[in-house]
């Protein structure tokens, strides 16, 4: 006879569970003595919203639900916003939060939330235990419903004595295996449609995707001459150096490729929502009916919701791909494709900006430096717009960005990626706003062994607020400047790597002698508050 923690653990083992993410709780002690004897690691974070956050991005990474245990009230709702972010990426994720004992509920006990109903408009499914024979039952139902149709976040409320209750003679369930599907008549009616246009364009993203996606992608788009674009911050998706790369669809996006979007005849949309940053807030494609629009998305609700397109199929965007790659040749498009092309590769040359230190030279050296398989990761901010429009990316699996434009994401983000990948290079990008929100789990990455080399874009202010205040109410600064620390000495102090870089010419040698110090390491970037965005200075929007 064990305790329902045991129970749950077994079940987390036999579903293919290698990693936790917590902060400890008096209300999940069980489950804390079941991973004591586990082979599922326990990664110990500093804030729940950095262990949200970085079981996340371990589902973003291996595609299955990201774990984390919280503990309830506060734990709960500082871990909400890694909730959040996986709902709007598509992220299959568990948060598991100890609730208080089933005896005590409705008298406002202690850290007392009623977590099902909290939950319940940020996560796919939201539920709370009762029984302790049935946590295997509900554990198995949170791993699959997190991964079926569009993935997503899944929140299950463990009240204490369920965990701590003695369970026998219940069986651990097990994984459920998925037929996959014929999609080549499918895949022949989509082909047909394309042909059949004069201005395509292919949109590539949402979740679930793989190196063989992206593969059969490039061998599609070649055979039928198509342009492809990627949805915000699923770069990844496609090799960027790509002859038919046309950009990504991102919040500063290339006004050519906006047009391409608004104008084609065949967009052929493939695992995107194609949200309102894609369509630049529902403008460039009104909501209602899209003729000309063949949408391929996993959740059968979201076919129609915003677009009533000309041929919706409910399926994951890889599997229709697979058919897809395997028709013969189709239309040639050669001087389409290479115009589009063009108009990316002319967006993507690096304009000045003001200051000693150049964003725009710093992101292209990465991109040109770094081995292809590192994973670059960022939070929210203007300096993103940088990384988004000068870094390119050349693998799937290399990009953890959120599109719910979560601030503080990129660090804790590194530290998953550096922990599930040791041997590869992680980066991150980050803001100084931006980094201070989460900054405290350099403390885990040191416990954990972790090595991600963090590039904080210091220009003393929340950029992306400053940026929109200059533009509505010039010269009125409030609440946009920031008093922010020594982050090289902060580093040091954590036990990590710290530099601070002024000039340009400097960062090639404080990169590698980041990448040398065999831990968490950061290049705090001084730049001047001039520079707002890749194509606006501070002074220039006041102009305006």
């Amino acid at each position: 006879m064990a305790h329902g923690g045991r129970f749950l653990v077994d079940t987390l083992e036999r579903l293919g569970a290698e990693r936790v993410f917590s902060v400890p709780g008096e209300s999940f002690l069980a489950v804390l003595d079941a991973l004591h004897d586990s082979p599922i690691q326990n990664v110990v974070c500093r804030q729940e919203g950095g262990a949200a956050m970085m079981a996340e991005a371990t589902g973003k990474l291996t595609g299955l639900p990201g774990l984390c245990f919280v503990t309830r009230g506060p734990g709960a709702t500082n871990a909400s916003a890694g909730v959040h972010a996986a709902r709007q990426d598509s992220t299959p994720m568990i948060l598991f939060v100890g609730q208080i004992a089933r005896g005590d509920r409705d008298r406002e006990a202690f850290q007392e939330v009623d977590l099902a109903a909290m939950f319940a408009p940020l996560a796919k499914w939201s539920a709370e235990v009762r029984e302790p024979e049935r946590l295997g039952e509900y554990v198995a139902r949170a791993w699959e419903v997190a991964l079926s149709g569009r993935p997503g976040p899944v929140m299950l409320s463990l009240p204490e004595d369920v965990l701590s209750a003695k369970v026998e003679g219940v069986t651990v369930p097990g994984p459920v295996v998925r037929a996959g599907a014929d999609w080549s008549g499918v895949a022949q009616e989509i082909a047909a449609r394309v042909d059949r246009a004069q201005r395509p364009l292919v949109v590539a993203g949402g979740p679930g995707w793989s190196h063989r996606a992206a593969g059969d992608l490039a061998a599609f788009a070649e055979a039928r001459g198509l342009p492809v674009a990627t949805g915000f911050r699923r770069q990844d998706h496609f090799d960027n150096r790509h002859s038919h790369y046309a950009g990504d669809l991102n919040l500063g996006v290339n006004p050519k490729l906006a047009a391409r979007l608004r104008d084609a005849d065949a967009l052929l949309v493939l695992g995107s929502r194609l949200g309102d940053i894609e369509t630049q807030g529902y403008t460039l494609l009104p909501p209602g009916s899209h003729p000309g629009m063949i949408h391929v998305h996993s959740d059968p609700d979201e076919i129609g919701r915003v677009y009533r397109p000309g041929l919706g199929v409910v399926a994951r965007a890889p599997e229709v791909l697979e058919a897809l790659a395997a028709l013969p040749g189709g239309a040639d498009r050669g001087d389409f494709v290479a115009e589009a092309r063009a108009e990316f590769e002319d967006w993507t040359r690096p304009r000045e900006t003001p200051g000693e230190v150049k964003l725009e030279a710093v992101i292209r050296w990465l991109s040109d430096h770094l081995p292809e398989d590192t994973v670059v990761t960022n939070g929210a901010g203007n300096y993103a717009a940088w990384l988004h429009r000068y870094f390119r990316w050349k693998r799937f699996g290399t990009q953890l960005a959120p599109t719910s434009g979560s601030m503080g994401y990129g660090f804790p983000a590194a530290v998953a990626a550096s922990i599930a990948y040791p041997g590869r290079a992680v980066v991150c990008l980050a803001g100084d706003g931006c980094f201070q929100m989460t900054l405290n789990e350099m403390s885990t990455a040191v416990q954990e062994g972790a090595t991600p080399v963090v590039i904080v874009a210091n220009n003393g202010q929340y950029g992306t607020i400053r940026l929109h205040q200059e533009r509505n109410y010039p010269e009125r600064v409030s609440g946009t400047a920031l008093a922010n620390p020594d982050f090289a000495a902060l580093a040091q102090a954590y036990g990590g790597h710290g530099e601070v870089v002024s000039r340009t010419e400097d960062f090639a040698a404080a990169f590698g002698r980041a990448k040398e110090a065999g831990t968490v390491a950061v290049i705090e970037l001084r730049l001047d508050p001039e520079a707002l965005s890749p194509g606006a200075t501070l002074s220039g929007v006041r102009g305006q």
